[in-house]
């Protein structure tokens, strides 16, 4: 046989495999979809039991083996020597009369000496799990937090409440540092939590020695790793000083270990348990699910100008008076970002890494205080922060991965009052991102499944979450709290094929004149932003432009297209090529489809209006040019 035939029947049998994947994943959407209605039946039955239906929102897993389900609900009590203490500080020092669920649990195991991996939602109460122990321990609970936000937060917080906590980071005094290492070997000092970042374990030896002492001395009562997840290199936020932690479980054997974290798949935990040398936690599992948080993605203008005035309208009008965050990609934007929303009279500040320590914790001290109202952000600003009445978080970019999102959207409505997160969704930072994560793991994986959470329009918001969450969803849980849900009769499912063809054509074109198109250059070449004799070679499309783009994401997310990197001295680019599942498109009986918007379910949400609801609660449609997500 010729090469001809060869590759002919290479052809034709990718094809199949295209084909038959295809097929594959229709089959996992409509399993999907059948996983959800059952789990909707099986409540209802449950229900006409009169028997309360099994939740994810209160479950233990992973494994347990010196413990059943049966001895982890005792748990749930309050019997133990320590329990009178607890509820007495719990109300005197914390001023709370309950628990929230599974915090009484994780505290209960922590005092008994258990190693535990707690996952649960932002704003619902990690920290309380390690704060009140330590309090009702002798000595002090040793705290690793990545981020010195965070931590001043924690500071902030317990001293308000007569809680005595110290922190130890790059900028603390020599007299600071003197005095807390004195503490923190001396049976009457005052302090019950000592904050560090996982910097100074790596690097500090004369920290660990005081360690090692305290130990001795009985005094080390306690480890938390707070954000457990960036342990692991598979976790979202990677940090590479927290994988030598494993050295405090090696010299302090006998010392509980508390890894806390809202955002870890049961992966991430099984790697985190092996880099922390703790073979057998309890691990204590919540939902992901925050009811009371409205999730929304609007589309963002391509125009810089008039995407920052639009969310300067939304802080004025509808957030007006109100606490939020506004999260941006890079130290540069939230500069940029923060002196635009200026000039529009409305008082926010940058905050991000390469700020002085000094005007960082100012600024975080006055947006805490309510002195200034937004603060515009990098995800230097992420983790931990813990304030109640934050009732907007917005994404002026998306972020790159859903795990981040849920995170740094998790800073909303910590009070269980209704609190609004919104991503801007904008065709050129999904490049931008792209870039800067190409070197990490799973980098652009994770990127693109933030994608399709911004695009996709035919799941609710909150069921893509779940999927990253290990959890089954059902819609029911969502109560019409994202705009896929509530909006759900305002889409309707458009054919792309053709529009696919022309993108394919397109590129080919390119590749033949050894041509590399960006995602830009692609995108305004089939528009016929080009020259008369490249236009007279393809079908230029009759889309807006912003239809163009959501229809080039599409193709880039199922496959049809796929992205090229060329690297320099002093940048990275992002070059578009045709995807594994192109050559389908070759058959006449392939066709393509997506949804789209024919009204806009963000209408009032970007004129900055309200509808008569409090920030989280569904803004009103109207009737607007037809466009896709």
């Amino acid at each position: 046989m010729d090469g001809d035939g060869r590759t002919s029947d290479v052809q034709a049998e990718l094809d199949s495999v295209e084909a038959e994947l295809e097929l594959v994943e229709l089959q996992i959407a409509e399993l999907l979809e059948k996983q959800s209605e059952l789990t909707a039946h099986k409540k209802t039955l449950l229900q006409q039991l009169d028997q309360p239906p099994s939740s994810s929102a209160d479950k233990s897993c992973g494994p347990e083996p010196a413990m059943t389900q049966q001895e982890l609900q005792q748990y749930d009590g309050t019997d133990f020597p320590w329990s009178k203490e607890v509820a007495q500080q719990l109300k005197d020092s914390f001023h709370l009369s309950t628990f929230r669920a599974l915090q009484l649990r994780a505290i209960n195991l922590s005092l008994s000496g258990r190693d535990v991996f707690l996952v649960m939602p932002t704003g619902r109460g990690k920290s309380l799990c390690y704060q009140l122990p330590a309090v009702c321990s002798q000595g002090f609970t040793l705290v690793i937090s990545p981020l010195v936000s965070l931590m001043e937060d924690q500071i902030m917080y317990l001293t308000s409440i007569n809680v005595s906590a110290v922190m130890l980071c790059a900028s603390s005094s020599k007299e600071h540092t003197k005095t807390v290492m004195a503490g923190m070997t001396d049976p009457n000092a005052p302090f019950k939590l000592v904050y560090v970042t996982p910097e100074k374990i790596a690097k500090s030896k004369l920290f660990v020695s005081r360690l090692e002492k305290a130990y001795k001395a009985k005094l080390l009562s306690r480890i938390a790793v707070d954000e457990v997840h960036c342990c692991s290199q598979w976790g979202h936020d990677f940090r590479p000083d927290y994988k030598l932690l494993g050295i405090l479980k090696r010299q302090f054997p006998k010392v509980p270990l508390l890894g806390l974290t809202a955002t870890a798949t049961s992966n991430v935990l099984q790697d985190c348990k092996e880099i922390l040398c703790v073979p057998q936690p309890i691990t204590i599992v919540a939902s992901f699910n925050r009811t009371n948080l409205n999730y929304q993605v609007l589309i963002k203008e391509s125009n810089v100008d008039a995407s920052i005035s639009e969310i300067a309208s939304l802080i004025k009008n509808r957030y007006k008076d109100q606490s939020g965050i506004v999260y941006v990609f890079s130290q540069k934007d939230a500069e940029s970002v923060s002196s635009e929303l200026q000039k529009r009279d409305i008082l926010a500040y940058p905050y991000h890494a390469n700020m002085e320590p000094e005007h960082k914790s100012r600024i975080h001290r006055k947006w805490s205080g309510n002195k200034i109202k937004v603060v515009v952000a990098t995800v230097a600003f992420g983790m931990g922060i813990d304030k109640s009445d934050v009732r907007f978080v917005i994404h002026h970019t998306l972020s790159k991965s859903i795990e981040n999102y849920y995170q740094e959207s998790g800073r909303a409505g910590r009070d269980d009052r209704p609190a609004d997160c919104i991503v801007y969704f904008g065709f050129s930072d999904i490049f931008r991102i792209s870039t800067m994560v190409v070197m990490e793991n799973v980098g652009q994986k994770k990127l693109q499944q933030m994608v399709d959470y911004c695009q996709n329009v035919d799941r609710c918001r909150r069921s893509l979450m779940a999927v990253h969450f290990d959890e089954v969803w059902d819609n029911e849980g969502c109560n019409h709290m994202c705009d896929t849900c509530r909006c759900a009769k305002d889409f309707s499912t458009v054919d792309i094929t053709q529009h696919a063809r022309q993108l394919v054509q397109v590129l080919e074109v390119a590749a033949s004149q050894d041509e590399k198109l960006t995602p830009l250059k692609l995108l305004e070449r089939w528009m016929g932003k080009c020259p008369a004799k490249q236009r007279a070679l393809i079908h230029t499309t009759t889309l807006c432009r912003a239809q163009a783009e959501a229809v080039i994401v599409r193709l880039l997310l199922q496959g049809y297209l796929r992205e090229d990197f060329s690297f320099t001295p002093y940048t990275t680019i992002f070059y578009m090529k045709l995807g594994r599942r192109a050559p389908l498109l070759k058959n006449t009986n392939h066709t393509l489809s997506m949804k789209m918007v024919t009204q806009s379910a963000g209408v009032e949400a970007k004129e900055g209006k309200r509808s008569g609801h409090s920030a989280g609660d569904a803004p009103k449609s109207k009737k607007v040019k037809t466009h896709l997500p």
